[in-house]
């Protein structure tokens, strides 16, 4: 009897742990993969999303994205690993404070420059008046008596 419980004691335990690594184990939902797929961008296509995009690609990026879910890995997690494997065009903006506040100040310095050029040039300009040629204005003027007097 001694013999049969040193046999079944390492089998009970390894069933411990291995029902206890399943129970660890989350569910991850689809809203979940794809509230994380619509913060990335596509490796193929150009400025589509994860989360719409149907490619070959996409599909394993989101499954993924789902295994680092269930693997507790955050969200933010997440999207660093991906911007340290594949760079800054998966995100849209740079993952970098500075560079993410170049990029996003710098487009709008130059639209307030070009209107401050624009109006500046429409205010300054005036218009250039072209005097009559003094001849053709006296000769239409005297037309003009003669057809009034009679």
């Amino acid at each position: 009897m001694m013999r049969r419980m040193v046999y079944l004691l390492p089998v009970l335990l390894l069933l411990l742990v291995w029902s206890g690594a399943v129970q660890a184990q989350r569910v991850v939902t689809d809203d979940e993969v794809n509230a994380i797929a619509k913060t990335l961008y596509c490796p193929v296509c150009e400025n589509i999303p994860l989360d719409a995009c149907g490619t070959a690609a996409c599909d394993d990026w989101r499954y993924e994205i789902r295994l680092q879910l269930e693997a507790g890995k955050t969200e933010q997690e997440i999207v660093d690993d991906f911007v340290r494997r594949f760079g800054d065009r998966v995100v849209g903006t740079p993952q970098d404070p500075l560079l993410r506040a170049v990029a996003l100040i710098v487009p709008l310095v130059g639209i307030v420059a070009a209107l401050g050029l624009a109006l500046y040039v429409f205010t300054r300009r005036t218009p250039k008046v072209v005097p009559a040629a003094p001849a053709a204005t006296d000769k239409y003027q005297s037309i003009l008596e003669r057809d009034l007097a009679g």
